[in-house]
């Protein structure tokens, strides 16, 4: 039986792609709503009729909403927030710039993201730093017990995905970062999957820094990102990289890097997809994250008991806490051929395959698997075409 969701019905007429299309590929990108959609093209026709630089000064307040916005969001000061162009790069921010020597240690999970791996083992390489992969437990969650225990004088950071890519599990985040301010180690958390579709408390969670995406759940435009920044940790962090946007030039010799969590921003900003970002996440708030969490949870869990009776099918989440990611494989059909034959019937659906999650794929045995990722705009109506495709497919 279904949960309560306030308004359905206009939380579907707001998103214009439906229902002509089924839309579970929310971790890869969600659809824009009406909303976020009609504030960046109008922004966007701004800068045609007016021109960037005075777009910019015209719709400041638009543009200071996002610091706003996220403060909200994630329970943040404004000044401990920052702008960046994508997820990757707002996580890059900090991870490089955290300095590393010989023989420190850089702690992580089993389902870390790839390209965070890649990060990982490019500066071991580069300064002698040792990546430390902490087991899961019988969950397939992060064990705490392990970190705990591996946490010693050379630890230099702990960095864990909040939601995997490749999966439905959710870290414990919370118990990490109980250990990590105990141990008295920087925690940066990627949460580019867990923003929007569940709380994000920062404060609650305890990270020093965590870095999402417009583009997934929150719904907002591609090629927009946000980087928190405790305020206790950024007076003690140069940004790897400044422009005179981060820092003042104050002599011919000298420079200045500005207070607060912007010095980690570029001069240059995809302005219209900021103010839209800033209208998404209000848009989030409107119907309340709680409440989409919860029905984002009876979306996922009702779709997983309808793949685990179909014979073939093995779904492929872990955790003791799952979301709204769903993950599986079939005997009968690789991934690559399900998601074409899904998207002939107009059900977008995605591919996770071992680039994106190599440790957990390898330690599981797993080449790809499909992933359909829900949201609270999808129904159970959709799930029940999914699976009846599904069948005939097989």
């Amino acid at each position: 039986m279904s949960e309560p969701f306030p308004d359905i019905d206009r939380a579907r007429s707001d998103t214009r792609a439906l229902p002509q299309l089924i839309h579970f590929n929310n971790a890869g990108s969600s659809l824009m709503p009406a909303p976020v959609s009609d504030a960046l093209h109008s922004y966007l026709h701004d800068e045609e009729k007016y021109g960037g630089y005075e777009t910019a000064a015209i719709r400041a307040a638009e543009l200071d909403n996002f610091y706003a916005s996220f403060s909200r969001l994630l329970n943040c000061q404004t000044n401990e927030l920052a702008y960046i162009e994508n997820a990757t790069r707002a996580w890059d921010m900090i991870f490089y710039s955290i300095p590393l020597q010989a023989g420190d240690r850089i702690l992580t999970s089993v389902a870390e993201y790839g390209s965070n791996v890649i990060a990982y083992l490019q500066r071991a390489k580069q300064t002698g730093a040792e990546l430390v992969v902490v087991p899961n437990d019988d969950s397939g969650q992060l064990d705490t017990r392990a970190l705990e225990q591996l946490i010693d004088a050379k630890t230099r950071l702990i960095s864990v995905s909040h939601i995997p890519t490749g999966g439905g599990l959710v870290n414990p985040v919370v118990e990490i970062g109980r250990i990590a301010k105990a141990a008295g180690v920087p925690y940066l958390l990627d949460a580019c999957q867990s923003m929007g579709q569940l709380p994000v408390d920062v404060k609650e969670i305890g990270c020093d820094f965590a870095s999402g995406t417009g583009r997934k759940y929150l719904r907002g435009p591609r090629g927009t990102g946000v980087l928190y920044v405790s305020q206790t940790m950024t007076e003690s962090m140069e940004p790897a990289m400044l422009d005179q946007h981060a820092a003042d030039l104050i002599s011919p010799t000298q420079y200045q890097v500005i207070d607060g969590a912007k010095r980690f921003e570029n001069w240059e900003q995809f302005f219209a997809g900021k103010a839209a970002l800033g209208v998404a996440v209000d848009y989030a708030l409107s119907w309340g994250i709680n409440d989409i969490q919860q029905r984002n949870t009876m979306l996922a869990e009702n779709m997983r008991a309808q793949l685990s009776a179909i014979p073939g099918v093995t779904v492929t989440d872990e955790g003791s806490t799952r979301c709204a990611i769903v993950t599986f494989f079939c005997k009968q059909k690789s991934a690559t051929e399900l998601q074409r034959l899904f998207s002939a019937e107009s059900i977008n659906v995605s591919v996770s395959s071992g680039s994106g999650t190599l440790l957990s794929f390898r330690q599981r045995g797993l080449d790809e698997v499909v992933r359909a990722s829900v949201h609270y705009f999808n129904t159970e109506t959709e799930i029940d075409l999914f699976i009846e495709k599904l069948r005939q497919f097989l």
